[in-house]
C-alpha cells in the first residue's frame, strides 16, 4: 500500500475547544464549540460577541464588513462595482457594499438583525436539511450581459428535489433580479435533503460548471448514482451561459452518458475554483469518514466515488472501495485526508492572486467547516500532471466559525469570508 506524501494525518481538524470573543476597533476574533458531525453540519448556536482585547499574533488581521446574516452560502462580486453579492441558505440574496459603515450600524438600530439589503426575484427554495439557496457567480461579461446565477434547491410536486442552476437580471440599484428563469434541474429528482453539491464557476471557455452532489446515497458499489452517469448526480456538469448543452462536451455522442456530464465520480463537492494561471477547474469534496479532498477536475474524468476512496464508513474503519492511487481508471486527488486522520470538512475556496499579500500568490483558500478555519495550501508547480499541495498556518483558527466560502476582493485583494452561522458577520483578512 503506498502512501501520498501531500497526506494530512493527525491534521488540527474537529477538535472541541472553546475561546473567547474579542472585537476591538472593527477587527475581531471569535471562537465557538466545535461540533464534530458528518459532512461538517452545524447546530444553530452562533458565536458569542464580548468585548476584550484582540491578542493574536500574525501577518493580517481581521475586520467585520456586515453583520447580521445568516448561514451564507456563497460570495461573488460584482465586476467593475467594487459590491457583493451575498446568498444565505433560507433564501435571502444580499447585496453588500463592503465599504458603507451602515452595514454594521444594522445590529444596532431599529432594523437589529436584518442585515444589508435583500435583493428581490429570487426563486423559491427548499431550505431544508443541507439545501437552500447555494452558489452565486456573475455571467463572464457582466455588466455587459448582466445576469446573475444562482444554484439553489427546489421541489417538484411530489416534495422532491434536486439542485438547479437559474438567472436573473441585476439591476443593482433597486436591487432587484429581474426575470429570474430556472435553466437546468439535474435528474434525478430525490426524497434526500443531503448532498446537493452546490458550486457555479464559469470556465476560461464561458461554460458553467455546476457541482451536483450524490444526495447521501449509501449504495457503496458500481450502482452508485456516482458510478451511473446517465444520471446527473455526483457529477459535474458543464452548461452553455443559457443553460443548453454544448456541443462539444465529452460525453454527447455516448447514449449511455447524460450529454450535461462533464466529470463523474463525486460524492459532495461543495467548493470550485478555476486556477487563475492554468485555467484548470480545482475542486474540494467532502468524504464519507475522512476522505475529504481536493482535485483538479478531469474532463470526462471518473473521479472513484464510491469504488475508490481514502475514506471510510462512517462509525467503522471500514475502507470505502479502492485506494484510488491503486487504480487507474479513477482520477486521483491531489491532497486528501485518510480515514483516522480527521478529515477537513471542506466548503467553498479560491486560489490567491490579490495584491494585498504578495507571498500567498498562488495560493489555495479552502473553507473548513467542522474545523472552524480557513484553511491555507500552497500549491508547487501548479501546470504538473501532479502539483505539489501543502497545507500550512490555518487562518482565523482562533475564531472558531465554520467557514463556507471565501472570495477575493477585486479592490482590496482582501480575503472575504462567507460564515456558515446565524446572525453572523461577513469578515475580511487585511494586512495587519
Amino acid at each position: 500500500m503506498t502512501t501520498d506524501p501531500n497526506v494530512t494525518a493527525g491534521s488540527p481538524t474537529r477538535r472541541r475547544f472553546l475561546r473567547e470573543t474579542a472585537i476591538v476597533g472593527g477587527t475581531v476574533a471569535v471562537v465557538g464549540c466545535l461540533d464534530d458531525t458528518p459532512e461538517g453540519t452545524a447546530d444553530d448556536a452562533a458565536a458569542d460577541d464580548d468585548d476584550g482585547p484582540d491578542d493574536r499574533d500574525g501577518p493580517y488581521a481581521v475586520e467585520r464588513v456586515a453583520e447580521g446574516l445568516d448561514r451564507v452560502w456563497g460570495l461573488a462580486f460584482l465586476p467593475a462595482d467594487g459590491r457583493l453579492l451575498a446568498t444565505e441558505r433560507d433564501g435571502d440574496l444580499r447585496l453588500i457594499d463592503p465599504g458603507d459603515a451602515t452595514n454594521d450600524d444594522a445590529v444596532d438600530g431599529p432594523d437589529a438583525d436584518e442585515g444589508p439589503p435583500v435583493v428581490s426575484g429570487t426563486p423559491d427554495v427548499l431550505a431544508a436539511g443541507q439545501g437552500g439557496l447555494l452558489d452565486v457567480t456573475t455571467h463572464p461579461e457582466y455588466p455587459d450581459e448582466p445576469f446573475v446565477y444562482l444554484t439553489y434547491v427546489a421541489a417538484n410536486a411530489d416534495g422532491e428535489s434536486t439542485t438547479h442552476l437559474g438567472r436573473g437580471r441585476l439591476d443593482p440599484d433597486a436591487p432587484a433580479l429581474a426575470g429570474f428563469e430556472a435553466l437546468h434541474a439535474a435528474e434525478p429528482f430525490l426524497g434526500s435533503s443531503q448532498h446537493f453539491g452546490s458550486r457555479v464557476v464559469f470556465g476560461a471557455d464561458g461554460m458553467a460548471y455546476v457541482t451536483v452532489g450524490d444526495r447521501g446515497s449509501k449504495d457503496f458499489g458500481p450502482d452508485h448514482y456516482s458510478q451511473d452517469p446517465s444520471n446527473e448526480l455526483g457529477a459535474i456538469l458543464r452548461l452553455e451561459p443559457d443553460g443548453s448543452i454544448p456541443e462539444d462536451n465529452p460525453f454527447v455522442d455516448d447514449a449511455d452518458v447524460a450529454d450535461s456530464i462533464y466529470a463523474y465520480g463525486l460524492r459532495n463537492t461543495q467548493g470550485l475554483a478555476r486556477h487563475p494561471e492554468t485555467d484548470a477547474l480545482w475542486a474540494s469534496e467532502h468524504g464519507e469518514r475522512d476522505g475529504d479532498s481536493i482535485t483538479i477536475v478531469e474532463r470526462g474524468g471518473n473521479h472513484g466515488w464510491p469504488i475508490a476512496h481514502y475514506g471510510c464508513e462512517y462509525g467503522s474503519d471500514d475502507p470505502v472501495g479502492d485506494r484510488p492511487d491503486e487504480r487507474d481508471d479513477v482520477v486521483d486527488p491531489v491532497y486528501y485526508w485518510e480515514c483516522g486522520s480527521g478529515g477537513f470538512p471542506p466548503a467553498g475556496m479560491t486560489i490567491y492572486d490579490g495584491d494585498a499579500f504578495p507571498d500567498w500568490a498562488g495560493d489555495l483558500f479552502v473553507g473548513n467547516l467542522a474545523g472552524t478555519y480557513l484553511g491555507h495550501f500552497t500549491i508547487d508547480d501548479p501546470a504538473a500532471d501532479r502539483p505539489v499541495v501543502e497545507e500550512v498556518d490555518p487562518l482565523l483558527e482562533a475564531e472558531g466559525w465554520r467557514v463556507r466560502d471565501v472570495a477575493i476582493g477585486p479592490d482590496d485583494g482582501a480575503l472575504y469570508v462567507a460564515l456558515d452561522e446565524t446572525n453572523a458577520p461577513l469578515v475580511r483578512v487585511v494586512p495587519s
